[in-house]
């Protein structure tokens, strides 16, 4: 899509509302007079009012509207980047309904995390205040704004119950069985390379060492621990013990409140390594179908069955001692909103502590997009959406936390859904960015959040096992920006 900019190089703002808008379309910069279907967007500042225009402009018919801020709200230039792009994207968006444009189920928010937005909402007001002028002020459909309002009463709760010091512990074991048709996530299939693993093992035994250095010099609380991948359970049981065990020798685990472990493929479960992290503490675990129908299963790239899936959630009841979740995702090759439903129900059936409601975001590198497989239409998804919100509340299940993510079909969103007093503390950590994520292991993503709010920094380890293994020196050194980060901010 054309997009014209004048007084001003608000990029950002006007790309997030086009692909928000049109996902399949991208951003073009022609120079010379404007032409075709195009986007011109307009600022212009006044003494009273600062305001966004917009002309859009599809096959030949025009569409124009207007937003406006106070001027004087404009403070500096951080309150002035945010305000204009504010009215930037509104603009754009109130053209794109007056030309016949479906209101999106989000309105015109393009974020990841529409809570932050609700919870400044919430400030002097009730919640069912917030809400009304959070539908008013984002045009959000009424179902996502109460999904919002509930998931940022349960951050508030959180941010109380957190201290200046609390971190979350994160781990990533990025190997996999295969991989899935949807993953982009930076994963190994241990069919190729079963080899790296003892020497990422030994590598990020030297990383569990540098950051325990830095978070003990420190005086952080460990809070929550949260393995992901890849599947961690692609270890034997012989490398959790190991892996565990270095944990609690190197961290204070004396503040814990949480042990998660995503076992998400059911064909790497066994009852050796689940009474092993059961052993460690491990308190948590989720067992990820994605989908019960075998057919799904089959098209996605995952070389187990339902029936698999039921096994592996008894070998976890058996073990004891662990609160469940169960991902599914919404939109799937093959799949159907009638597929969907059969899938809920089976999960609801098992009665897991928590159910995350994922919906299918079309990654660049997940062999999804690659090969342009068919998949449900954004009607479909928003059905098998609309069903789990039913039939979860119904169940007993309360949403907790949610995210967006680029490139989701029908732009809608994931939601985690817990049963009473066992919402997943970390997933409100880091989606909502309430405190520091040490993170560990490849692709980790180090996220050090700033007690005092307004200020955060990342660092991160290389992504692929190799790389990650020859380069764990200069991983193992870089923790030392745990230290810098603390120092300075106990000196404001």
């Amino acid at each position: 899509m054309k997009l014209y900019l004048y007084g001003h190089d608000y990029k950002y703002a006007a790309e997030q509302m086009m692909l928000s808008l049109y996902p399949s379309e991208r951003p073009e910069y022609p120079e010379g007079k404007p032409e075709g279907d195009r986007v011109e967007l307009r600022l212009s500042n006044g003494n009273t009012y600062t305001t966004a225009s917009c002309r859009l402009v599809l096959n030949s018919v025009e569409y124009k509207a207007k937003s406006s801020v106070k001027t004087g709200l404009m403070i500096d230039d951080i309150s002035r980047d945010k305000l204009c792009s504010r009215i930037i994207k509104t603009a754009f968006y109130r053209a794109a309904l007056r030309s016949g444009h479906k209101q999106p189920a989000w309105g015109m928010l393009t974020g990841v995390r529409p809570g932050k937005l609700f919870r400044e909402e919430l400030e002097g007001k009730t919640p069912d205040a917030a809400l009304k002028k959070f539908i008013s002020d984002y045009d959000v459909t009424e179902p996502r704004a109460i999904l919002c309002r509930d998931t940022a009463l349960v951050t508030e709760s959180v941010i109380n119950s957190l201290g200046e010091r609390d971190v979350c512990l994160y781990v990533g074991i990025p190997f996999c069985p295969t991989r899935c048709s949807y993953c982009s996530f930076v994963s190994q299939s241990v069919e190729k390379s079963m080899k790296l693993i003892p020497p990422f093992m030994d590598a990020l035994m030297q990383e569990i060492d540098a950051a325990a250095a830095a978070v003990n010099k420190l005086g952080l609380s460990v809070i929550s621990i949260y393995m992901g991948g890849g599947t961690p359970t692609t270890l034997t049981f012989q490398q959790l013990d190991r892996l565990c065990a270095k944990i609690a020798e190197c961290f204070d685990l004396s503040a814990l409140r949480e042990y998660t472990v995503e076992a998400g493929r059911p064909d790497t479960i066994t009852v050796d390594k689940l009474r092993t992290l059961r052993a460690h503490g491990v308190d948590r675990i989720s067992v990820n179908p994605q989908t019960i129908s075998d057919e799904v299963l089959n098209v996605i790239g995952r070389r187990h069955t339902a029936a698999d899936i039921i096994q592996a959630l008894e070998k976890v009841r058996k073990v004891g001692g662990m609160a469940v979740n169960m991902d599914l995702i919404a939109g799937l090759p093959a799949d159907s909103a009638e597929g969907f439903e059969k899938t809920l129900d089976t999960v609801i059936a098992l009665d897991p502590e928590n159910i995350t409601v994922h919906t299918l975001s079309l990654k660049k590198g997940s062999r999804i997009t690659l090969e342009g497989s068919a998949i449900p239409s954004d009607a479909e998804v928003g059905k098998m959406l609309d069903l789990a919100q039913d039939k979860l509340r119904r169940g007993g299940w309360a949403p907790y936390y949610l995210y967006r993510q680029k490139f989701m079909s029908g732009g809608f969103e994931n939601v985690g859904w817990a049963k009473p007093g066992s919402e997943n503390i970390y997933n409100v950590c880091i989606m909502e960015e309430l405190c520091s994520i040490i993170a560990l292991g490849g692709g980790g993503s180090t996220k050090l959040i700033s007690p005092a709010g307004g200020r955060n920094i990342r660092f991160f380890a290389p992504k692929y096992p190799a790389e990650y293994i020859s380069g764990i020196q200069k991983t193992c050194s870089d923790k030392q920006g745990i230290i810098d980060f603390y120092s300075k901010e106990s000196k404001k």
